[in-house]
């Protein structure tokens, strides 16, 4: 590799980076690897200087001490990368920076914001003649370094300038850049929290899996992780698949036990997933699979009521075993595969609604295109789901494609063979669970909504409708029940 020099703060540098922490140091790094002259600057002085002692080789850096300093060392339209904590921290990066930009220029700030502060910010900068661009940014480190997803909103002409750097920096799918601009104002933030609200269910329904395995048919970890290796040779192949049998398979140093032994079963979350959720319910979308994987790392936490109902009668694992025959794994691959869909179609209902309310038009086959590469939950079936969005840009729900359909279809029969399993040895399933009985909720002819609609109106005269003719009715429940108006 060619060593260069860091440069003299009077440089110009095509992009600058602030924020110098694992994320925002990889993603300095990226571009610089990538012949882009990179300006750095971070709050401590001495992660800059750290940055260029460990790592001026890789390119052409310009370390900056003050704000002033950065700022001067980028070129028209300045495009300022924002790595920093989210929130107060990001808002207070913003009023430093931005008297000091001239109108054109672009703030981005690519960590995981909350998209309504985004749409906040965005409006605010735009009144200044600055763009504001909140970037979804997915890969963790590594990503960050050899190649992340990421998901641009802001301006069309924000992302003219610049697409092509992000573009440049991002992971490759069949030549394809895993970028795209995802549309106005908060959109990419939003699709990169919907992101991680399916990357919340999709690791649930793993972990569900790696459970029903032991504690059905007595695997161990490592005969686990072989069946993890297996099954990501197929349809399931996926970054989150693949890992998984790298942790099942480990063995912890210190005491020789299985790694995932040793591991206190408490997951935490730093609120990306609790975003998503409370967002599906401003916007009445059932993310069902996002919310039980969500509530799942919650009950999880609570270790003291978890304690407490430790000694409650449930079945006897041992004995209900000898029903479980050795077909169960193919039988959870199905589940899985079948659940996996069901929390891809809510997510991705979830933008479709988030669009629409926020007038953003996010083309979801571009979306499932990005997240082909570099991101966290890449996985082969997001070709298939690109391709099912790319036919029909409309389409209602993925369990309704063609090709979705008919494999959900098929494994029906195994996935309910799974959840009753699980729920006849005790095996809590809330991924599956949820999953299934979202997918049996759709496909109905009639739902007992019908009897919460008459209750609503018997105690609140909340009306209904009627199946027979239009309108909307109250009946007269206290006083003449036979009697019923129109409201």
């Amino acid at each position: 590799m060619t060593t260069h020099a860091a440069k003299s703060p009077a440089s110009r540098a095509s992009i600058g980076v602030t924020g110098l922490a694992v994320m925002g140091r990889n993603l300095a790094r990226n571009l610089a690897r990538h012949g882009h002259t990179v300006a750095l600057h971070n709050r401590s002085p001495q992660r800059t200087r750290d940055l260029v002692d460990q790592f001026g080789s890789e390119g052409d850096f310009v370390p900056t001490h003050t704000a002033e300093e950065f700022v001067r060392a980028l070129e028209r339209p300045r495009k300022l990368v924002v790595m920093v904590k989210a929130g107060t921290p990001t808002d207070a990066v913003i009023d430093e920076f931005a008297p000091l930009l001239e109108p054109g220029d672009i703030i981005i700030d690519a960590g995981n914001a909350h998209f309504a502060d985004t749409r906040r910010r965005e409006a605010a900068l735009r009144e200044r003649g600055l763009h504001f661009v909140g970037t979804g940014v997915s890969g963790g480190e590594e990503g960050a370094l050899h190649g992340p997803s990421i998901m641009p909103g802001g301006s069309a002409s924000s992302y003219d300038s610049l697409g092509p750097l992000f573009e440049d920096i991002a992971a490759k799918v069949d030549g394809a850049p895993c970028c795209t601009h995802i549309g106005p104002d908060g959109a990419g933030h939003f699709v990169k929290m919907v992101h991680n609200g399916i990357e919340y269910s999709d690791m649930q329904l793993i972990a569900e899996s790696f459970d029903l395995l032991r504690g059905a048919l007595g695997y161990e970890p490592a005969q686990i992780a072989d069946v993890f290796r297996t099954w990501n040779t197929g349809r399931l192949d996926s970054y989150l698949i693949e890992i998984t049998a790298e942790v099942l398979a480990h063995t912890d140093p210190a005491t020789g036990a299985p790694f995932v032994d040793v591991v206190a079963d408490e997951a935490e979350q730093k609120g990306t997933g609790r975003w998503t959720v409370q967002n599906g319910l401003e916007l009445g979308v059932p993310i069902t699979g996002i919310a039980e994987a969500t509530f799942a790392r919650s009950l999880s936490g609570h270790t003291e009521l978890r304690r407490a109902a430790r000694g409650l009668a449930g079945p006897t694992r041992s004995a209900a075993r000898g029903g479980v025959s050795e077909r169960f794994a193919d039988d959870v691959e199905q589940a899985l595969y079948a659940s996996k869909v069901v929390a891809y179609a809510q997510g991705f209902n979830q933008i479709q609604a988030g669009s629409a309310e926020y007038g953003w038009n996010v083309d979801l086959g571009a979306v499932a295109a990005v997240w082909r590469g570099g991101c966290i939950i890449r996985a082969k079936f997001l070709d298939d789901i690109r391709g099912a969005y790319r036919a029909e840009a409309g389409l209602p729900t993925l369990l309704a494609s063609g090709e979705f359909r008919s494999a959900v279809e098929d494994a029906q029969d195994a996935w309910r063979s799974v959840v009753s399993t699980a729920v006849r040895l005790g095996i809590p399933t809330p991924g599956f669970s949820t999953a299934l009985a979202y997918y049996d909720a759709l496909r109905a002819e009639r739902l007992p909504a019908a009897l919460v609609q008459g209750q609503r109106d018997y105690f609140g005269a909340h009306t209904y409708r009627r199946v027979d003719r239009d309108g909307s009715f109250h009946t007269t429940w206290a006083a003449d029940p036979r009697a019923e108006h129109e409201a």
